[in-house]
């Protein structure tokens, strides 16, 4: 479950809420992880990494273009457990190489991809969360989601070796999350639509009934 202050579009989605108050309500609903994007595309910086840090035990993902081995230290030193790595723009050499340097500080990479090219050129991912963006982030995520493009790239994601394969970006309805997660993702990543929720446990709710089915079906 993701903190981002404002959406692709400028809307302000913290709505006079503190970022602790959103994570007491992330928690409450029984969130396994968070997410903080600290990009300044959607209003963040590293002080609200910092600030969620000190509000939770639940691991972290930081949310930023990280580029260089420092930034991975500052991530390390606020308390990020987990560091975004854009496939889409670092070149490869020094994806790999931030890659094992981050897995070096214990911090987990979170790597980003958006095609089928981008994915073979991974290196192996044991040790990595490897997810698909269904949207643009040359576009800034402005405008729909692919969700096609999870489904497509899943035999992909799951051939270089992560164990957690993750959909992010634009999942804002219940039946598609489910779907996601019973074609064989591990993970998703949900933002805008929760930050949005009057109801959080509503939509929480409505994905644990809808994979209810599936699951008594593989007893």
């Amino acid at each position: 479950m993701e903190l981002k202050p404002r959406s692709a579009g400028g809307e302000d989605l913290f709505r006079g809420r503190t970022p602790a108050e959103i994570v007491a309500r992330y928690e409450a609903a029984g969130a396994p992880c968070l997410s903080v994007v600290t990009g300044r595309w959607f209003g963040g910086d590293a002080s609200l990494l910092a600030t969620v840090a000190r509000s939770t035990d639940l691991p972290i993902l930081q949310k930023d273009f990280i580029t260089n081995a420092g930034q991975l230290q500052v991530a390390k030193d606020l308390g990020a457990s987990a560091v975004l790595l854009t496939a889409t723009l670092l070149p490869r050499v020094a994806l790999e190489r931030l890659t094992e340097r981050a897995l070096g500080l214990n911090l987990t990479p979170f790597i980003e991809v958006a095609g089928g090219d981008e994915v073979e050129a991974l290196p192996r991912c044991e040790g990595c969360v490897v997810a698909v963006n269904n949207k643009d982030i040359r576009l800034r995520e402005r405008g729909d989601a692919d969700m096609d493009r999870s489904r497509k790239l899943l035999p992909a994601v799951l051939g270089t070796g992560t164990s957690c394969p993750v959909s992010a970006s634009g999942i804002d309805d219940p039946w598609v999350a489910a779907d996601l997660l019973s074609a064989g993702y591990a993970g998703l990543l949900v933002g805008t639509h929760l930050l949005r929720a009057d109801r959080l446990e509503s939509w929480c709710e409505d994905l644990d009934a809808l994979r209810r089915p599936a699951a008594r079906g593989t007893r």
